[in-house]
């Protein structure tokens, strides 16, 4: 009876690429079954995050990134296995060794990489016998690596970051202000320019649903107001271009519940505390009111008032924003900028 072949692939994956991808597909039709191995040291990983101006990407979120991008490959399994504590390269290498043997069910045939000189400790872990296949270590496939991505950034490599993984780095941008103020139409051209998705207003959606203005709206259409646009927001980040960008969100909500129902609702309270939107843009009440059957507040004084508790809101809540005041084309270039400066950190 012929050996059953068994394979593994391991590494950081910080960041997980296309590279990657690649070798785990490449070695995974090599073998009865492969498995790759997450590597993870928390301090180590935090701080290669941190040089790179990367947030941390913990173990665990890389191992998914990886069950999600191989869920069609039946013979791959994705384990995770933490380093020891450094003590010197052999100590690392020989342990780290031991560790993964013990991780993997199974007797390891084949080992793959993309380094030719990771040879000598293989032998030295796995025995004389085990099969070391280098894969496309020149990386002419897919020229890229993870120090490439920690040294550019995520964005200038952003073809080589597996769909898996696009979301957790695109950045989000909300778009708010009062009523009247050009959000919607801001929130379009913005989502046209840069190439990806937005998310519309779902308030306006349900208010026209139920045929009136936001005055008509109960405690229950709240709940469906902010919990459908979060809905609509998981599903459009994941086919964010970079950015995904937001008209209004959970603390507009809070404002039309406290001008309408008179107080403001726990659990629009609950989704402002979740959210982590990466830039507010805050549109001033300075272009013209246009009626559209659905808007109240057409007295300048009023607008201005109303303007000024919604920035209370933000403020309360320890919200950072950018105000955005001008004309339209105005309004269009300071926050072209803004999004260009948040994009280059």
């Amino acid at each position: 009876m012929e050996e059953r072949t068994v394979g593994h692939y391991g590494g950081k994956f910080i960041p997980f690429h296309k590279g990657h991808l690649y070798s785990i597909t490449k070695a995974a039709s090599q073998v009865d079954h492969l498995y790759v191995v997450v590597s993870y040291d928390e301090s180590r990983d935090r701080k290669l995050c941190k040089d790179a101006g990367l947030e941390y990407m913990d173990f665990k979120r890389r191992q998914q990134w990886m069950m999600t991008s191989t869920k069609g490959m039946s013979n791959v399994t994705v384990l995770a296995v933490e380093d020891p504590p450094w003590e010197n390269e052999e100590h690392m290498w020989l342990e780290g060794g031991r560790r993964m043997i013990e991780a993997i069910p199974e007797k390891i045939t084949h080992i793959f990489s993309s380094e030719s000189s990771y040879d000598h400790w293989f032998r030295k872990i796995y025995g004389e016998d085990i099969q070391h296949v280098i894969i496309d270590e020149a990386r002419r496939i897919f020229p890229i690596s993870a120090t490439k991505i920690r040294n550019e950034g995520v964005f200038a490599n952003w073809d080589m970051i597996p769909e898996a993984a696009k979301p957790y780095y695109a950045k989000k941008i909300a778009v708010v202000g009062v009523e009247s103020c050009g959000k919607s139409t801001l929130t379009r051209n913005l989502a046209q320019l840069f190439g990806t998705e937005y998310v519309e207003e779902y308030g306006r959606t349900v208010s026209e649903e139920i045929g009136d203005g936001s005055s008509l709206l109960t405690e229950e259409h709240y709940k469906e107001i902010v919990f459908g646009h979060k809905h609509m927001e998981f599903q459009k980040i994941k086919k964010a271009n970079k950015l995904l960008f937001i008209d209004s969100e959970a603390v507009v909500s809070q404002y039309y519940a406290k001008m309408y129902l008179g107080q403001e609702l726990d659990f629009i309270e609950g989704v402002i505390q979740s959210q982590d939107y990466d830039l507010y843009l805050f549109l001033e009440p300075d272009v013209k009111w246009v009626a559209d059957g659905y808007r109240t507040f057409n007295d300048p004084e009023v607008r201005e008032h109303t303007n000024k508790i919604l920035k209370q809101m933000f403020d309360v809540r320890g919200i950072e924003y950018v105000s955005i005041g001008g004309n339209y084309e105005e309004r269009l270039d300071k926050s072209i900028e803004q999004i260009t400066k948040l994009m280059a950190n």
